[in-house]
């Protein structure tokens, strides 16, 4: 190999290396990831305030039905099944909710109002009841988590108790009665003369 071909590889070589090095070392070089890093995380989502947690809460539970099994732990599973006409938050009175719960039991269908506890944990609900007297069925404690659309839990009665779990869903729209057509008018009534 001649002595020019030889500088000419070296200068090459030199002015190569030296235009990587550079293009390595420019921020825009170096604010490309590696191909082995993660990509950056996204912000996580603000966390919503009480009052909008409180609202969700009123809008889930009203006009629900949570449907679902209980158990004491031993036996199968049976159905269950709690109605909730509504739920309103009791101003100024802290964690204190009025449930208003039909109760269909012993050939019986009354909506009870109810005042119960719900205590909050980050954003699920805990409906929170120690010692708690339900007019005509007994008294009970309990601690129900309600998150999303799913509630679990556990209670006691008097000498009982168990675990609870389930879904809420909307109720069904109840059924107006049907409106008697105006032919059927009772006897003892005069009818309107024909035109």
């Amino acid at each position: 190999m001649n002595q020019p071909t030889l500088r000419s590889t070296r200068l090459s070589t030199f002015l190569l290396t030296a235009a990587l090095a550079l293009f390595t070392l420019s921020p825009r070089a170096a604010a490309q990831p590696k191909p082995d890093s993660k990509p950056p995380e996204a912000a996580p989502a603000a966390a919503p305030s009480q009052e909008e947690l409180d609202k969700a809460f009123a809008e889930r539970m009203t006009n629900a039905v949570m449907a679902g099994q209980w158990s004491d732990g031993v036996h199968a599973p049976k159905g269950d099944k709690y109605t909730i006409v509504s739920v309103q938050k009791l101003p100024g009175k802290g964690d204190t909710w009025v449930f208003n719960a039909r109760i269909q039991f012993g050939g019986k269908d009354v909506t009870i109002p109810l005042l119960i506890p719900v205590k909050w944990a980050g954003d699920t609900a805990v409906i929170s009841v120690t010692d708690f007297n339900v007019p005509g069925l007994g008294t009970y404690t309990s601690r129900v988590v309600v998150y999303k659309d799913q509630y679990a839990g556990t209670w006691s009665g008097k000498d009982h108790g168990g675990y609870l779990w389930g879904h809420i869903e909307k109720a069904p729209p109840e059924k107006a009665p049907a409106e008697k057509p105006a032919t059927d008018i009772p006897a003892d009534q005069p009818k309107a003369p024909a035109k």
